[in-house]
This record gives C-alpha cells, structure tokens and sequence, in this order.
C-alpha cells in the first residue's frame, strides 16, 4: 500500500459507521465484532459484520476516563452496557466478543481495568490493543506513524513492515484544547468544548490554540524524530480534525500529515477489526 494515502475501502468504512452510529440497525449479519473505545471525551462502540462491515454504533460523551485511565468504574460500566443492550436488542441478542484498547505504553492496571468495564457489560473480551496500532489496523499501514490524539492524551506508534516498533504516550489532548478556550474566553468547559467542536469558528480560534497545538507537535517530534526513514503521520482521534493542526504537525515535524475524513472514528473500528482471538 501507498503509505501517503488513506486506503478508500477504509473511507467507505468510516463514512458507512458515521451514517449509522447512535441509530437502528439497517443491516444484520450471523457474527458480529465489536470495539470499544473508552475516550476521554467519548465512549464508542462499534460493530461490524462478519465481512467487516459496520452494521451498527454507538457513541456517548462522558468523563469517566482520564489521560487513558478508566477513573469512574460505575460509570464506564453503566454506559457501555446501556449502549451494549440496546444494540443487542436490534442485533438479536448476538453481541458476544469483544476488543478493547488502551493508550500506548499503558501498564496492565490499564488494561484489567478496560476489560473490567466490557466484561461487566456482558461481553468476552478476546483481545486489547493499544489504541494506535488498532488505528493502524484500520488504515492499512505497514510502514508509518500513527497518531492518536484523543481527549486526554497523545497516543503514538511507529510501524516498520506492518510491526510496531516504538509506542509512546503522553497526557495531552483534546481536553486540553478546551481548556484553553475556556481560560481565554472565561467561560465554562462545556461551553468551550461547544466552541471547539463548532466547524464554522475553528478557523478563527487557530490563533488562540496554535501554542497547544505546537507542544502536541513538538511531543510527536520528540517520539519520531529518530525514525528519518519514515516520512508520513497519520493523525487519527477527535482533535485531530481541529483547523491548522495538520499544518502545524507538518512544519514541526518535517514529515508529511495526513488527516482521515473522520479521524474520530478510525480508532474504534480499528478495534473492532481487531476482535480476533489469537
């Protein structure tokens, strides 16, 4: 595959699961995989077919993770079960296994704890991955870097010939673009992320963001400075879609950026493509 472009059959999928999530099943399939993303920001889960088409989604804001760490255990549970049963009901009850994801470099506290909130919400976790490599899984990357800027922290893996060869992680993220609005405006968090998300004002606030938006770049250059024979990162996770942060990832970096059409989603069907035992 031509690292410098994302594959459209990953396109396809983002745009199909975009067009369904948080709505009834139009589609069913005779096995499911399923992917749950606990975010900063958002709990995703997302469902595929056993042709590894998205068939059903679900995706709730929430704070019951902070920097990648599950901090409200009863929350996280309650949401994801909420969001499990629902979709059990339209999928004839065959939600069964599933994949979950945890920052990179992440210890195995992290990942009981991930498993612990699926479990309880009546799934049989068969594999954890670390959140930019299920990225990478989605996007048909054997040699690149990804990427994952999530609400809380900056998730990055290098692949060299399809195998992670570095993973690093470090807490800064979408919230924290939040917060800075919110200082600067002095208004309220949920007041500032409205602002944030809003497409129409996000070229306007590139000014205000950029020194937030260089320290993400400067991590990034940090983490994969060393890799020179590695000329392409893939930004995946909310925040990447904010105005001017491409560009400056570009010029801190040296490398090239590409940003999916809906980087949002491409972590959490990645672990989805990623529920296989083995």
């Amino acid at each position: 595959m031509d690292t410098k472009v994302v594959p459209k059959i990953s396109e396809k999928i983002c745009e199909k699961f975009a067009n369904i999530i948080n709505k009834k099943p139009q589609k069913k399939g005779k096995e499911y995989k399923i992917g749950v993303d606990l975010g900063t920001a958002n709990v995703v889960v997302a469902v595929l077919n056993e042709n590894n088409e998205p068939v059903a989604g679900a995706m709730k804001s929430a704070q019951v993770v902070k920097d990648g760490v599950v901090v409200d255990f009863v929350g996280a549970k309650e949401i994801v079960k909420r969001m499990v049963d629902f979709l059990n009901e339209e999928l004839e009850g065959k939600l069964r296994v599933a994949a979950c994801a945890i920052p990179s470099g992440t210890g195995e506290g992290v990942s009981k704890a991930t498993k612990y909130v699926v479990e309880e919400a009546g799934l049989e976790v068969i594999k954890v991955v670390d959140e930019p490599t299920a990225a990478a899984k989605l996007l048909e990357i054997m040699d690149g870097i990804v990427v994952d800027i999530g609400g809380g922290t900056t998730g990055i893996s290098v692949l060299k010939d399809g195998k992670v060869v570095y993973v690093a992680d470090e807490p800064t993220g979408g919230t924290h673009f939040t917060l800075v609005l919110a200082g600067h405006f002095n208004i309220s968090f949920e007041e500032a992320e409205k602002i944030k998300l809003d497409v129409q004002r996000q070229k306007l606030l590139t000014p205000i963001l950029k020194p937030c938006m260089e320290k993400v770049a400067e991590i990034i250059k940090r983490h994969t400075f060393s890799f020179d024979n590695i000329d392409t990162i893939y930004l995946v996770g909310g925040a990447s879609a904010l105005h001017g942060l491409k560009e400056v990832v570009e010029n801190t970096t040296r490398k090239k950026v590409i940003v999916p059409q809906y980087p949002i989603f491409i972590t959490p069907l990645g672990i989805a493509l990623s529920c296989e035992k083995g």
